[in-house]
């Protein structure tokens, strides 16, 4: 029976051509005990579950680079995936590193992406974020690839979903980490299962197309090698064709055909022997003799020599003429530079002069971070922890869609960033299985489910427990929503008893008289105090009736000295108060345009030099102003109580969301069912609340029919406020 260490003798081998013989025990040792606990588990072919691991280390060392804990941890992880050891066992066994590596390859392990376009950045960024040491990404990767590289012995309903994966996130993230070579593979391996038709279709057509290709550069070639030969460079050239995914993705994005993707062949010319301080200025040697042969295209110029990518990748790329009709794409780099952008960054560590084993991976990981972090080491934590990383959560509904959400985020936060109505009837939630109230704080990679209730209905104390603008501003709509129920309970409790009590007042009147003796600057309260009972609907009436009786005196504005004589309205009640109405002749009065007072606000007059008498509002900061400079100047004024023939003009500043129709609907409202008259609408949207603000000018009769307007502006869904300015 072949043994465990003849069947994985790559493994061995590769153990042993860069690992230390105290590191080759342990991967030994590793080998048995993952044999032992995983006995009898096959794959879908049959063959030993035990191979998937064996082959992802392979990848690990060879193809990336990472050291004995890698491997150790890869040959471990599928035996604490299913719960056969702890991860703290295998530490206790192996060593205390294995444990944040095997932990965080478990976390990546349980996500279950949705084959969802939408979904495909937020799963990317939650596989970066469980990565809290780089080891763990670039072993996943690893493990992504040994997975396509098998998928023949998967079912064919698994195949569609890893392939899609694999592109759309792994691939990706390879790109990220400049790990080219294995980003390309991936990206070939899921196009042939993802579209198998177009995939047989390229690769036939590279294979009949690729005598005339081998025989086309080498024929290119040839004067170059002559120019690099008589300069005494060092060099080797590769000549490659562009992958087949990059060929489909340029005919799928430029509407082409396989004869007319132009820059098919490409050729990298690689210089050998270099030191690192001459690396610039060799590249940009050659680059000069390559365009003295052929006539490069200025914009395809790509200078990653001078300002490397993030991921360190570097190299200075060209595509030149060939005068044949064919576009040839090089590439210049140095032998370093060519490992790094085939292996990524992982490949930095090999020209550091570091010893192999453990030793050169703990430096190359060091090295790592300083590429990833700009040289800042300490800060790798911001990218690969979550705790710290970007201020971001990701977390998972229980049918498996994955929302982004800001780091304290709570369930109410969540419950809100689903639907309106799932925040506005949270009760609490389940958090991975746990109940949990509505303020719990949610932490990456839980599962939530919300839990309703019909009765529930949002309070204004929930606005300290949600974090997110979103959810606040949901919360105060709902509480304004549920106001503005309130309080037209109390206003059609108020309109039944005014027809039965049959006082000689009319509705708006009342209204405006009874919001000033009580004391509340807008109608809606009033009415929601009546609604809840704070105000006794007796006492009301004993008020009105009262009112309706000319029992209440005004109160009278001192003033500190004598007003210069003004003609008062012939109908005034009090010589020392000028009455305003429309009865008023000979006396030249206007409205001051900086407060523009409407029948109802408190008034006083002022008296120009030029312009006879201005009517300001009491509140009005220019009126303020001048009561304390020219004290001598103010008139006391009052509105006579039934003078409202007349329309004056108010403006209300209004903020609603950015939705199709509002401001129709706002406008219906204010002349259809309000019959008031709009003089101008003007709103503009605003990126940052991502609502539209503006103002409405209308002409009202009085501040009661101003104050009534304003309600019914909050009432309407998608209002998110509303109110008068001067």
């Amino acid at each position: 029976m072949e043994s465990v260490f003849d069947r994985y003798a790559r493994l061995r081998e590769l153990s042993r051509e860069n690992f230390s013989q105290h590191s080759q025990a342990l991967i030994d040792e590793a080998l048995l005990c993952a044999e032992e606990k995983l006995a009898g588990r096959t794959r879908y072919d049959g063959s030993p579950l035990l191979d998937h691991s064996v082959l992802t280390a392979e990848i690990v060392i060879a193809e990336i680079g990472l050291g004995r804990n890698s491997a150790i941890s890869t040959i471990m992880h599928d035996v604490v995936r299913l719960g056969l050891m702890t991860a703290e066992e295998v530490g206790a066994r192996f060593g205390d590193a294995c444990v944040n590596i095997i932990k965080g390859l478990c976390n990546i392990s349980d996500i279950h992406p949705k084959v969802s376009d939408e979904q495909a950045e937020n799963t990317r960024e939650l596989i970066i974020s469980y990565s809290t040491d780089p080891r763990i990404i670039l072993i996943k990767l690893a493990d992504r690839l040994e997975v396509m590289r098998s998928l023949n012995i998967f079912p064919e309903s698994k195949r569609a979903k890893k392939s899609w994966e694999s592109l759309h996130l792994y691939a990706q993230i390879a790109h990220k980490l400049g790990l080219y070579s294995l980003k390309s593979e991936l990206e070939d391996l899921a196009l042939r299962h993802l579209e198998a038709e177009d995939y047989a279709y390229i690769q036939s057509r590279l294979t009949d197309t690729q005598e005339e290709r081998d025989a086309f550069i080498a024929k290119f070639i040839v004067p170059i090698e002559a120019k690099l030969k008589a300069a005494d460079i060092k060099y080797h050239i590769k000549a490659r064709t562009k992958s087949i995914f990059s060929i489909w993705n340029k005919m799928k994005k430029r509407h082409v055909t396989f004869d007319e993707v132009y820059d098919l062949y490409a050729i990298r010319i690689i210089i050998e022997g270099c030191a690192p301080e001459q690396e610039k200025t060799a590249c940009w040697n050659v680059y000069s003799m390559v365009t003295d042969l052929y006539i490069p295209n200025p914009e395809r110029l790509r200078d990653w020599v001078s300002i490397p990518k993030s991921n360190g990748y570097e190299s200075l790329q060209t595509t030149v003429a060939s005068g044949d009709g064919h576009w040839v794409e090089i590439q210049i780099r140095t032998e370093r530079m060519d490992e790094v952008a085939e292996r990524g960054i992982a490949a930095h560590w090999r020209y550091k002069g570091v010893q192999q084993g453990e030793s050169g991976s703990e430096q190359w990981l060091a090295r790592l971070r300083e590429l990833l972090e700009n040289t800042d080491t300490h800060t790798i934590q911001r990218r690969f922890d979550t705790t710290l990383s970007s201020g971001e959560i990701f977390l998972f509904t229980p049918n498996g869609d994955l929302r982004r959400m800001s780091e304290g985020a709570t369930v109410l936060d969540f419950a809100f960033s689903i639907h309106t109505n799932l925040g506005a009837t949270c009760v609490g939630a389940k958090v991975n299985g746990r109940n949990v109230p509505i303020k719990h704080i949610l932490k990456n990679g839980d599962i939530v489910e919300v839990l309703t209730s019909k009765t529930q209905k949002p309070k204004p104390d929930w606005l300290n427990i949600a974090t997110s603008t979103r959810a606040k501003n949901k919360i105060r709509t709902c509480l304004r929503e549920e106001q503005a129920k309130v309080a037209n309970l109390g206003r059609e409790e108020l309109e039944r008893k005014l027809k039965n009590w049959k006082l000689p007042v009319t509705f708006d009147e009342a209204v405006t008289f009874l919001s000033k003796y009580y004391k509340q600057k807008a109608i809606t309260f009033m009415y929601m105090m009546i609604a809840n009972q704070k105000i006794d609907l007796a006492d009301i009436k004993d008020v009105l009736t009262r009112y309706v009786n000319k029992e209440f005196d005004e109160e009278r504005k001192p003033v500190t000295a004598t007003p210069p004589k003004v003609q008062k309205s012939t109908e005034s009640s009090n010589n020392d108060v000028l009455t305003i109405d429309d009865s008023i002749r000979n006396l030249d009065y206007k409205f001051a345009k900086c407060c523009n007072p409407v029948m109802g606000d408190e008034i006083f007059g002022f008296v120009t030099v030029n312009a006879g008498i201005t009517i300001h509002r009491v509140d009005c900061p220019n009126g303020m102003h001048m009561q304390e400079r020219h004290p001598y100047r103010v008139i006391p004024a009052r509105w006579r109580t039934n003078a409202a023939s007349r329309g004056f003009r108010a403006t209300i500043r209004i903020a609603v969301d950015d939705v199709t129709g509002i401001v129709n609907k706002i406008t219906d409202i204010i002349t259809q069912e309000m019959k008031l008259n709009i003089r101008l609408v003007n709103m503009r949207p605003d990126r940052k609340e991502n609502k539209l603000i503006g103002t409405i000018d209308l002409e009202v009769p009085h501040t009661g029919a101003l104050d009534a307007v304003i309600y019914k502006l909050l009432s309407i869904k998608g209002v998110d406020r509303a109110y008068r300015v001067n």
